[in-house]
């Protein structure tokens, strides 16, 4: 009787050690790709309670998140060959689980190396102007180049952006110039609209006295009476032009 007992004991402990090994949880966010004698089954094991058959299965779960990818500074040359320092955070996801595992040995490393070089060769293609001021532009074209290289590996590419482009200290003083040089142009450009505009109306308003010579002695009463409220102890004799005028022409006769 006791060998018996013994055996089933033994098989009792036999069938616990391969439930263990052959029940799996999945969760929500996760898929099981399972290799039956070496071969992947078409479909993975969705989220919940899943058995598989220890240990003709093995079951390897892949994380469906988006996951955050931080691109390291990769030191570039810019087409107008400024040497710059370039860093990226790359979002990312699994969107086959069985391409994931089987097209490439480690599909974040794999995506990491790739995003690396992507991001020197791409923007060694720019100017510095355009990096600068065209940041969306390259965060489409890297976002189109790696989503289009990571499809056969089973990863959706959602977003990339450079987050810093380190500049070279001559190259800021530099550009620290030029700004400084745009700033003096556009306002020498505002002062002379300025003056043309005010010339332009002094014309209007000489025209105007012209035609109307008793607007001139308006204008000298005008003049009195806003000199005579700041400085009220001052006497100003106006003095008409015309008569100044004779006296320049006969003097020059003379």
């Amino acid at each position: 009787m006791e060998f018996p007992t013994i055996l089933l004991g033994f098989a009792v402990l036999i069938f616990l050690f391969w439930l263990v090994n052959s029940v799996y949880v999945i969760k929500e966010w996760e898929r099981g790709v399972v290799l039956r004698l070496g071969r992947m089954l078409p479909e993975a094991k969705g989220a919940g309670l899943q058995l598989v058959f220890f240990p003709i299965d093995k079951l390897t779960r892949i994380s469906l998140r988006i996951e955050t990818l931080d691109v390291p500074p990769q030191d570039v040359i810019t087409r107008d060959n400024v040497s710059v320092k370039v860093n990226a955070v790359c979002y990312f996801r699994v969107v086959d689980a069985n391409l994931a595992l089987s097209q490439v040995q480690n599909y974040l490393y794999a995506t990491s190396q790739l995003a690396q070089t992507t991001l020197r060769s791409l923007v060694g293609q720019f100017e510095l102007d355009s990096i600068l001021s065209e940041r969306e532009k390259v965060n489409a074209k890297l976002q189109q180049i790696l989503d289009q290289d990571t499809e056969p590996w089973g990863i959706k590419v959602t977003k990339v952006e450079v987050k810093q482009v380190d500049i070279p200290e001559n190259m800021q003083r530099a550009i620290a110039k030029q700004a400084e040089a745009e700033r003096e142009r556009r306002a020498k450009i505002i002062h002379a609209e300025g003056e043309f505009e005010a010339s332009a109306k002094l014309a209007d308003a000489a025209e105007i006295l012209e035609k109307q010579p008793a607007a001139i002695q308006l204008r000298y009463l005008q003049t009195l009476t806003e000199i005579g409220v700041e400085k009220n102890t001052t006497i100003v004799f106006p003095l008409p032009v015309d008569i100044i005028s004779q006296w320049m022409k006969l003097a020059g006769g003379k």
